[in-house]
């Protein structure tokens, strides 16, 4: 029997995430668990309001704000005043958390060029195109 499309599309996922973490961990960035690199990848290049980043990680306002906090302590992500809003409050990207971005970016290119080798050019952007369209109708947040 075939696999269905959402095993399909999680094996090369986990692949991926796996690899990016080990990478994080020989780095030295070993504290960083899937749940708050969920929160994490959906900060704004200029912050992001909790409500924002619980809404695009599709968890609660609760679970979202426990996971900043464990972020925060860590020194990857800092709250700041929100420049639009006195009563609000950012999550930006911390000194950290920008060292450890590029050590997950070098994995990604490094992991889409394999793909793009096993694939072909033509493959790999067919697929980046029909991942990108499903994008529309299921993750409208990134």
């Amino acid at each position: 029997m075939d696999p269905n499309i959402g095993l399909l599309l999680y094996s090369p996922y986990r692949e991926l995430e796996n690899r990016v973490f080990a990478a994080l961990a020989e780095a030295g960035f070993d504290d960083v668990t899937p749940a708050q690199a969920r929160i994490f990848q959906r900060v704004g290049p200029d912050g992001s309001r909790l409500t924002e980043l619980a809404e695009a990680a599709q968890v609660t306002k609760q679970t979202a704000g426990f996971l900043v906090d464990q972020l925060e302590r860590a020194g990857y992500v800092e709250r700041t005043p929100d420049p639009t809003d006195a009563r609000a409050r950012l999550v930006r990207v911390a000194e950290r958390g920008q060292a450890a971005v590029p050590v997950a970016g070098s994995v990604i290119a490094e992991v889409e060029a394999e793909w793009t080798a096993h694939l072909g050019r033509r493959r790999m952007a067919a697929l980046r195109d029909a991942l990108a369209r499903l994008r529309e109708i299921t993750d409208p947040y990134l």
